[in-house]
């Protein structure tokens, strides 16, 4: 009997929890219920269209041919200008490296003549005496003294092949 008693108060106990769980709620509902209940309501309607998608339509490159191909190196063109590299002669040793690699570390005078010291990304040290060469540009060195080095390079120019003389320098590090 006392265990029918516990049953029975188990079972009140129970129904009188959802009785108040649910006179809580007070058929209100909550805000997510709220949300979407008036979601569909704020919706637009329709959507655009996408636009018209025109058909490709190809174009051919220098159809005219006034245009030099972009992808093609420029060779010059069979012009005989005063100013050429000398191409026969053999390379010097400073030749192999560019200008930007190269470092003027001092200078040394000997039966006056001046020779330039030059380091070289192999960290070795090289002579140079005005008349040799030095970079990739055809770089004739015209002066040496205690703060720079001075070039002539003999370069091609972009738009014409032909080729043009420019000044270059390579400065003392300390």
């Amino acid at each position: 009997m006392i265990l029918n008693i516990n049953k029975l108060l188990s079972i009140v106990l129970v129904t009188a929890l959802i009785g108040l769980l649910v006179a809580c709620n007070g058929g209100k509902g909550d805000d997510l219920d709220k949300f979407m209940a008036t979601a569909a309501d704020n919706m637009g309607k329709g959507v655009e269209p996408l636009p018209e998608v025109l058909p490709y339509t190809p174009l051919q490159y220098n159809a005219d041919g006034t245009l030099s191909d972009p992808f093609k190196a420029r060779k010059a063109t069979g012009k005989t200008g005063a100013l050429q590299p000398n191409t026969n002669r053999p390379k010097e040793a400073l030749e192999a490296y560019p200008l930007e690699s190269l470092k003027y570390v001092g200078l040394i005078s000997k039966n006056k003549l001046t020779y330039a010291l030059i380091k070289t990304p192999d960290n070795t040290v090289q002579q140079a005496k005005v008349g040799n060469y030095i970079g990739p540009n055809f770089g004739l060195i015209t002066k040496i003294d205690e703060a720079e080095i001075a070039l002539k390079e003999i370069i091609q120019d972009d738009l014409t092949g032909d080729w043009v003389e420019r000044t270059a320098s390579i400065n003392l590090q300390e």
